[in-house]
Parts: C-alpha cells; sequence; structure tokens
C-alpha cells in the first residue's frame, strides 16, 4: 500500500469526528462511561482488527481510550487506516 499525501489525509478526515493528524498517523481520543465500557469497546475494536489484519496503537485509562492508526509496512497512513478508523466509529455509535 502507498502512503496519502498529507492533502489526501485531511481530505479523508473530513468525514470523521474528533480525528486528527500528525506524526504519519491518525488519532483520536474517545471517552466512556466507566472502565467497563471502554474494555467492552476495545475488545470488539480488537475483534475487527484482526479481521482487517490491522492492529491500533492504543493507550487506555479508565474510561478514556486513545487510538492512533498507521500502516506501519506502508510507513504512513493509507486507505486501510481510514477503513478501520470508520469501523471503530461504528463500533463506538453503537454504544
Amino acid at each position: 500500500m502507498t502512503p496519502l499525501s498529507k492533502k489526501e489525509v485531511e481530505s479523508h478526515l473530513e468525514s470523521l469526528e474528533g480525528w486528527s493528524y500528525n506524526e504519519d498517523a491518525i488519532h483520536t481520543t474517545l471517552e466512556f462511561n466507566d472502565f467497563k465500557d471502554a474494555f467492552s469497546a476495545m475488545t470488539r475494536i480488537a475483534f475487527e482488527a484482526e479481521a482487517q489484519q490491522h492492529h491500533p496503537n492504543w493507550f487506555n485509562v479508565y474510561s478514556t481510550l486513545e487510538i492512533s492508526l498507521s500502516t506501519h509496512d506502508a510507513g504512513g497512513v493509507t486507505e486501510k487506516d481510514f477503513k478501520m478508523a470508520k469501523t471503530i466509529e461504528s463500533i463506538v455509535s453503537e454504544n
């Protein structure tokens, strides 16, 4: 996969709320009611990530989940990252 240009990334970000681009990755921070809800979302995201063969970098403390997506093999952000981001948005919107 070929990394997207900064302009292409910024254009794709217009369709995602709460995501930003820096350090060759797209990032979001999600807030949940409590740890159980955050961990539940992480579990659901993990199954989808495995199905897409895309594994996010993430950090969780109590009810906050920080996620960063990039395609390591490509050295930047690709269409694969935006597919995963949309999957994450779908999972989170179901809560």
